[in-house]
């Protein structure tokens, strides 16, 4: 069998290379190991971590919030067996949406292991053992990654009791403690749903700060947020040792600038530091295709590795490791393919943590313009000050805007609020198209939103907010 892409791994940015690829009348196939397409974003990733995230969020809503606005419904009951099938019918449904789409547009799906066999060659091993070589005119790398742990400590994970992000999204009973080593999106997430739902969590994190890469302030007043709703921070901490201890564990760990050490007990352990790029097995070595020195695919401006007729998307290459950052360059590689001009822009890139309230991101923080000399102005509103905020008891966070102090081009926004990870796209559809910050304010917004955040923001940007 020959085919113009074979696209290997079918995770956001495989299978949407792939569906873009076919809609343009290649014939493609994709190679899947999982009995699932979707990869670890719609597996045990991205879908059934907001699933848990909605339904905790709930059940606290049902605690606190909803007295306040006079439903009373008693003391709210939590069954996390039922939570968890919701999170498992979250996605059984998303996978086979998946296969539809693959039988929809005449996708051939050849299962298991895949690895490059040679110039337009592709190998697939059965879990049976069996394989077959496909013949290809070009072949898309899509693998994703894999969790990373702790950079000099062995960590055996049981996905009981030292879990990673995969066994967090699946425990038996709510821990009475839960220690999250690492300060990133994924550990805040999982920590905030088992926070939400009984658990004492700390976070253990090498910088001091969390969330490191996004705006300082806006890390700085979320982490304030965060110990408000009960968690603990050890900040500039080196993780030392990770060890199961009687029915739970127990976490060493050490000032990062040196000190004393200190260790905690507590019912489980979540390692989020973060991911690695998985490319185990491919045959990328012997194929001749470069690496970078932390292991990923080396790419060009036009997603191609230094081997003709091969290409690299998601995870495995260099940029942030979000789903929809793969979805935009598994576009980018088909349309390239199909003769198009398939284009990523990455400083357009949102980035959203789904916690309660949500932090969202697109384009660069205050450290980034200051780092490289950028004169700019920056303009704030807080949701304190927003009717729609107050009307729902989310009043927590503001929006902060940041741009060229002589164009008024837009360089980045940060949000953190209720709904911040839908309000993020206004300011990214803005910047696409080089908005100015007076451009974003002049737009009428709809009465009462919270919107009108934004609006404001950009208001005290280019001149000053109307209701601050």
């Amino acid at each position: 069998m020959s085919y113009d892409l074979v696209v290997i791994g079918t995770g956001p940015g495989g299978y949407v290379c792939a569906i873009k690829a076919a809609q343009l009348g290649l014939k493609t196939a994709v190679v899947e190991k999982l009995s699932t397409h979707g990869g670890t974003c719609v597996n045990v990733g991205c879908i059934p971590s907001k699933a848990l995230l909605h339904a905790s969020e709930a059940f606290v809503a049902a605690s606190h919030a909803l007295p306040d606005l006079g439903v009373e419904v008693g003391k709210p009951k939590l069954n996390l067996k039922k939570m968890l099938e919701h999170k498992v019918k979250t996605v059984e449904q998303n996978t086979k949406g998946l296969d539809f789409l693959m039988k929809k547009n005449k996708i051939d799906v050849l299962r298991g292991v895949g690895s490059i066999a040679g110039k337009g060659k592709v190998t697939v091993k059965a879990d049976d053992g069996k394989e077959q070589t496909v013949e290809t005119k070009n072949i898309v790398i899509a693998t994703g990654s894999d969790v990373a742990g702790i950079p000099g400590v062995e960590v055996k994970f049981d996905e009981k009791v030292i879990v990673s992000s995969t066994g967090a999204l699946d425990f038996a009973k709510v821990p009475d403690s839960l220690v999250v080593v690492g300060g990133g999106v994924i550990g805040l997430e999982l920590g905030s749903v088992w926070a939400r739902l009984g658990a004492k969590v700390t976070v253990v994190e090498y910088l001091d700060t969390i969330l490191g890469g996004m705006d300082g302030e806006v890390a700085k007043q979320f982490q304030r947020m965060l110990a408000k709703q009960g968690f603990d921070f050890k900040l500039g901490a080196k993780v030392t040792g990770v060890a199961k201890s009687g029915k739970g564990a127990r976490v060493t760990f050490e000032p990062a600038k040196g000190g004393e050490a200190e260790t905690i007990e507590a019912d489980a352990v979540l390692i989020a530091t973060g991911r690695k790029p998985y490319t185990e097995g491919l045959g990328l070595k012997e194929a001749g295709v470069e690496l970078d020195e932390r292991g990923r695919i080396k790419t060009d401006g036009h997603l191609r590795t230094n081997v003709e007729g091969i290409y690299a998307i998601g995870d495995v290459i260099a940029g942030p490791m979000l789903a929809h950052k793969a979805e935009d360059e598994g576009v980018a590689v088909a349309e390239i393919l199909a003769g198009q001009a398939g284009h990523v822009n990455y400083d357009v890139i949102p980035g959203v943590v789904y916690t309660s309230p949500e932090v969202a991101s697109v384009g660069k923080t205050e450290e980034e313009l200051k780092k490289a000399g950028v004169d700019y102005t920056a303009g704030k509103f807080p949701f304190t000050a927003n009717g729609r905020a107050r009307a729902m008891l989310q009043t927590d966070g503001f929006v902060k805007i940041l741009a060229d102090k002589k164009t008024d081009r837009v360089l980045g926004v940060h949000i953190v609020g209720f709904g911040a990870g839908e309000m993020i796209h206004e300011a990214a559809v803005l910047m696409e198209f080089g908005g100015s910050s007076e451009d974003l304010a002049r737009t009428c917004h709809a009465h009462p939103t919270m919107s009108e955040a934004v609006k404001e923001a950009a208001l005290a940007t280019f001149a000053k907010p109307i209701h601050m």
